[in-house]
Order: C-alpha cells, then structure tokens, then sequence
C-alpha cells in the first residue's frame, strides 16, 4: 500500500511547502479530561519546539530523579514544529512553581495542576492545529470549493505517513518479522510494527471505499461509530434519523483495525472487508498471533472549526481533529505537500 493513497475530494490543488519552518506547524492537545486539581502527580502543558515526544519525558524524568516509565504522555507529537501537550510526572515535593520556571530551550513549561493519576495514553478529546502552507499559488474559487466540502463531507481518516515511520521502517520490521521470524528487539519498536500493520489494512480497505465512493457514508451491515467513542453498532437498515446523524458527524462509517477473527461487519460490507484482508493474509495472520483483537476505526473524521487566511508567503489553516486523526489526511485533500520531515512522529 503507499503512502499517499487515493484523494476522495480531487487532485491536489497546487504543490506547496509544509514545514518550511516549525512555527509553520502549531497542534496542541486537547485533554479528555478535566484535571483533578490535586494529587500524587503533576500535569504539565509543556511547548516544545525541535524535539520530540519521548526526549522531553527523558528529560522530565532526569529533572524528577525518576525512570522514564513514571512520565507520562498522552500522545507523541512531531519533532520539526512547534507543539503543546501534557506530561505528567510524580510531584515529589517540587512545587508548581518551580515547574512554570522551567525553560530549556527546547521546551518550556507553560503550566502545571495537581492530579490524582498519571497521565495515559490516549487520554486526549484531540488536538487544535493551525498550519502554514508556502510556495504555492492558490485559485481562490476551487480553494473555497474544496474547503466547503471538507467541512461537509469531513476527510478520509487515513493513517498518515508518520505512523509507517522515517523510510517506511516499521513496515520492514513487519517483513521481517512475518518473512524471517525476527521480532522487534524492543517493546516500543514491536508496538510501532504491530501498530503499523494494523494500518497498512486499514489504509486499504478505507482507499478501496474512497475509490467508489462509500467513505463518508453508511450503508447496511456497516458499523457506525459514535463519535469520539469506540462504541459502535451494527447498521440493518438506514433512516432519516441516521442519515442526519452521519450529516452532523455525530456518527461515522468504520472499517476494521485487524485482529482475532473475523471483522464485525456484516454481509456485503463484512465481505469487501474480509477480502482486503486476504490480500494482506500473512500481515493480518501476525496480528492474529500477537493476541490482538479485532477493533473498529472511524472511515472519516470531521474537519471542525476549518479557518483559512492568507499571509503574505503563506496560506494558514486551523482547524481541530480528533484524537488518532492526522493532519496530513486534511491537506493532502487540497494539496500535494511531499511527505513530512519528521516521519518518527505522529500528529
């Protein structure tokens, strides 16, 4: 599968340049959450900039005098830009204070609260970005084409690049691993493989579903997902209550995160789905033999609060994804902008 799979709205636009510079690429997390306010742990909004995810939990754990294990993180984020997330690290009597001091150039600490338990992964609503594209001349018409589809259509929730990592490397830990037996040396590394392969089928069947057109929409024997839940339920038939619920994004048609069995869809959908993963039989037999189970994902995901204007270099986006989406899914569906520099890290 490639990496830059088939566009659901159109050929891109103009060719333009993303991250020309790491202020060109804002995201900042949104917690799940409402911190506790107290507790064994202190939550800490960290801006960083040129570095990635895990060396500022190192560094956050050095300063603590703890392993690394006892910071947490809800998400990794991309190295070449400029990006605000939590951290949490045990507070063993270092005050709020002297945390907001911090300032080592890489990062910074913009705030610290109390909290009864570590942060997790995962722990996020989503993430806020607000993106520069350069070099690139814009036909306004078509531009605003575009973006009024991708506010009422939403965009295909591809795996981006990042999670396939720098030189597609963790797609050849999955060769080596079905071809030769030789897993991942380290927990971290096997996690990123197995995570890859999950979306190398998953990347499939949802290009298949944009190729005729099915992507944005639910059809009997489809799983639709709540949005922002993992719940989801078995579509037998469709009404104006759920075709007004998929308008609204309140629901979404999902495609299989392979695992133990068969997926959970049912007749024609469960069919196609079942035939993307013969296509990838031994990559799905590997899931299967890792303990995973089958897990549902989101076809698409709604493009909220989209903003454009224009700089003189640049055209600037904002808009907010929710967690797990990637921004490279968005701007790939207005123009063709390479593959990020960064590809060890994920939006």
């Amino acid at each position: 599968m490639a990496l830059a799979p088939p566009r659901a709205l159109g050929p891109p636009l103009v060719a333009a340049v993303l991250k020309a510079r790491p202020e060109d690429f804002e995201v900042e997390e949104q917690l799940s959450f409402t911190p506790s306010g107290s507790g064994p742990h202190w939550l800490l909004r960290v801006e960083k900039r040129g570095a990635n995810t895990r060396w500022v939990a190192a560094q956050l754990a050095r300063l603590c005098g703890v392993p690394p294990a006892d910071v947490g993180y809800a998400g990794l984020k991309d190295r070449h830009a400029r990006t605000v997330q939590w951290f949490s690290v045990p507070a063993r009597g270092r005050p709020a204070s002297e945390w907001c001091a911090l300032d080592a150039g890489e990062y910074r600490v913009l705030e610290a609260v109390g909290n009864d338990r570590k942060l997790r992964r995962g722990a996020l609503a989503g993430n806020r970005f607000r993106i520069r594209l350069r070099g690139a001349a814009w036909p306004r018409e078509q531009l605003a084409a575009r973006l009024d589809a991708l506010r009422v259509r939403g965009a295909p929730n591809y795996f981006g690049p990042q999670r396939f990592g720098r030189d597609a490397a963790n797609l050849a830990r999955v060769a080596a691993w079905i071809e030769h037996g030789r897993q991942p040396s380290s927990r971290t590394e096997r996690v990123f493989a197995l995570s890859a392969a999950r979306a190398l089928i998953f990347n499939a069947l949802l290009a298949r579903r944009v190729d005729d057109g099915t992507w944005c929409e639910l059809a009997p024997g489809d799983r639709a997902g709540l949005d922002g839940s993992a719940s989801h339920f078995l579509v037998e038939s469709l009404d104006d209550t759920l075709r007004a619920r998929l308008a609204a994004f309140d629901l979404h048609p999902t495609g299989p995160l392979w695992g133990r069995g068969d997926p959970a869809a049912a007749g024609a959908v469960q069919a196609a789905e079942i035939a993307i993963g013969a296509r990838y039989a031994k990559v799905a037999e590997l899931l299967a033999q890792a303990g995973l189970d089958q897990e549902r994902r989101p076809l698409r995901c709604a493009v909220r609060d989209l903003a454009v204007s224009f700089e003189p270099e640049a055209l600037c986006l904002e808009f907010r994804l929710g967690r797990g989406q990637f921004a490279t899914a968005v701007l790939a569906e207005l123009a063709d902008c390479g593959l990020p520099e960064d590809l060890d890290a994920e939006d």
